[in-house]
């Protein structure tokens, strides 16, 4: 390896105020990129009239937003290690900023993909930097108060943006989605501007940059993200496009996977999955990612397509899940000081797996009070794991390794998301129809519940005047489907609690270590 920057160690006793005061300024940096993921997606219909865009194009204004930074997330240490921390995310949380002013004055939606794009691009090199950041300036002691910290901003900023964006959306405008970025954005760029000193620039690394295998890396995460994002709604390999897209994230990968194992300074270093507990870690990142994101998509779907949930309704049932990450966070990141982190990681799955088994339960006419419970644990689950397993993950790493392993360990969450909403919604459209055939063989004239149904519906619209015989017929079809998904969301449920369970099974991989305050980390 190529020499890097220098890093000014915190003493084990004490950190600058400096210091905390710049932490903290790129804790909020963060929240804003972490946040503007979801915060469109109560709103994208607000958006879709604003801008003129077909039903077809606007999800690309999350779409491109998640393949941009999922591109930038790995890049993150090797961009650190030439431009220096202060420098990359100041320039990130500026730049984070222009391009939330213009996706604000957006007219079209090839304008909003282009600075959507920059945006997530930009944005994710915030979000590794302060994970990367955590280990370099606090001791081993005081990362239990400050890890939290970043676990309930890095599980929190997704799970409240809907309810952020529809707030916004219903007080102000869609524009505001954007607009309220940047006065932070100008005060954590220039906040970050006059604290960050962490490390020093080494500009001599920008002539071994690895073009190729940064263009190879765009075109394997980026195609990826895309199959993942869109595979089951374009019918996954009935789709040419996805087809093609499978071939070259196959091709590019093995060609950037070639690169980095066989170059003297590779653009993304693998060297961290030396690391037993990282490579465990990631796993369980991973699949963390599925609770986090499947978890924040599937409950508003259900509320929006069974109960007819308003996004702002949606937003406030959401809430309870970050109130719970809230109350949680001083509990985990104390408990990681004196429990074993392969127990809490467990406790925490276990609490995920709870969760999901009663929400499998779920009826048509679910709401606030019988998804309540449902959403506490997943809350509380949330925090346990986050803080224990980024402190298992990255704790123990040199700070050379540092750099690049929080970027491959934050990718790993995003990946999970997104393969968590691939598996969601193939497996909803797979079960919606499964039960709606079996509903239509079971549901006929020999049933006599629903004939009387039937009865009763024809009896209604008789008294309106309408069609009275069509118009039960057509309602009692919507009755059918509406029954059909419920039972699909049920099943996937039910899948979700498998796969929370069967992760625990990995936690032999784990070495035994000591409490987040106990150890050396590597520092």
């Amino acid at each position: 390896m190529s020499a890097t920057a220098t890093i000014v160690q915190a003493p084990e006793k004490s950190v600058p105020a400096k210091h905390l005061v710049a932490f903290f300024f790129m804790v909020f940096g963060m929240f804003m990129a972490i946040l503007d993921i979801q915060i469109v997606s109560s709103s994208l219909a607000e958006i879709q009239a604003g801008i003129s865009a077909s039903a077809d194009e606007i999800p690309w204004v999350q779409t491109s937003y998640l393949i941009a930074e999922v591109v930038m997330i790995p890049l993150s240490g090797t961009l650190t290690r030439i431009f220096s921390t202060r420098w990359l995310f100041v320039a990130a949380a500026a730049s984070f900023t222009l391009m939330s002013l213009m996706c604000a004055l957006s007219g079209s939606i090839g304008e909003m993909m282009v600075w959507r794009a920059l945006q997530g691009f930009l944005g994710g090199a915030m979000i590794p930097t302060v994970f990367s950041t955590l280990f370099t300036i606090f001791p081993p002691k005081q990362r239990a108060v400050f890890s939290p910290v970043i676990g309930l901003i890095a599980t929190l900023a997704p799970t409240i943006g809907p309810t952020v964006g529809g707030y916004l959306t219903d007080i102000f405008s869609w524009h505001w989605l954007f607009l309220v970025n940047i006065i932070p954005g100008i005060c954590v760029t220039i906040g970050t501007w006059l604290t960050i000193d962490f490390d020093q620039p080494n500009l001599k690394l920008i002539k071994t940059f690895d073009w190729t295998g940064m263009f190879m890396l765009a075109i394997f995460l980026g195609s990826l993200e895309y199959i993942l994002e869109e595979g089951a709604a374009d019918d996954w390999l009935n789709s040419p496009v996805i087809r093609n897209l499978i071939i070259a994230c196959a091709a590019s990968g093995s060609l950037f996977f070639w690169r980095m194992f066989t170059r003297p300074n590779p653009l993304v270093d693998f060297s961290a999955f030396k690391n037993r507990n990282f490579t465990a870690g990631c796993i369980f990142s991973f699949t963390m990612g599925i609770g986090l994101y499947g978890l924040t998509y599937l409950y508003p779907v259900y509320l929006a397509r069974i109960q007819n949930y308003s996004s702002l309704m949606i937003g406030q049932t959401m809430f309870v899940t970050g109130i719970a990450m809230f109350l949680t966070a001083p509990v985990a990141g104390r408990l990681s000081t004196r429990v074993d982190p392969r127990l809490m990681i467990g406790g925490g799955f276990v609490g995920f797996a709870i969760g999901t088994w009663q929400a499998h339960y779920i009826s048509s006419d679910w709401g606030f009070t019988e998804l309540l419970i449902p959403q506490i644990l997943r809350g509380v689950s949330l925090m346990m794991c986050m803080v224990t397993v980024t402190n298992i993950a990255l704790g123990d790493l040199t700070p050379a390794m540092l750099r690049g392993g929080s970027g491959l360990f934050n990718l790993t969450r995003n990946l999970g998301g997104a393969v968590g909403l691939a598996l969601i919604n193939t497996t909803m459209n797979q079960r919606f129809d499964l039960h709606l055939q079996r509903l239509h063989e079971s549901v006929g004239w020999s049933d006599g519940i629903a004939v009387q149904t039937l009865s009763n519906m024809t009896h209604v619209f008789s008294r309106l005047g309408s069609n009275a015989d069509l118009a039960a017929l057509k309602q009692f079809s919507l009755l059918v489907r509406k029954q059909s998904f419920t039972l699909a969301i049920a099943d996937i449920f039910f899948l979700l609690t498998l796969v929370f369970l069967s992760i625990i099974l990995l936690l032999p991989l784990l070495k035994r270590a000591k409490p987040a305050g106990g150890g050396a980390g590597g520092h």
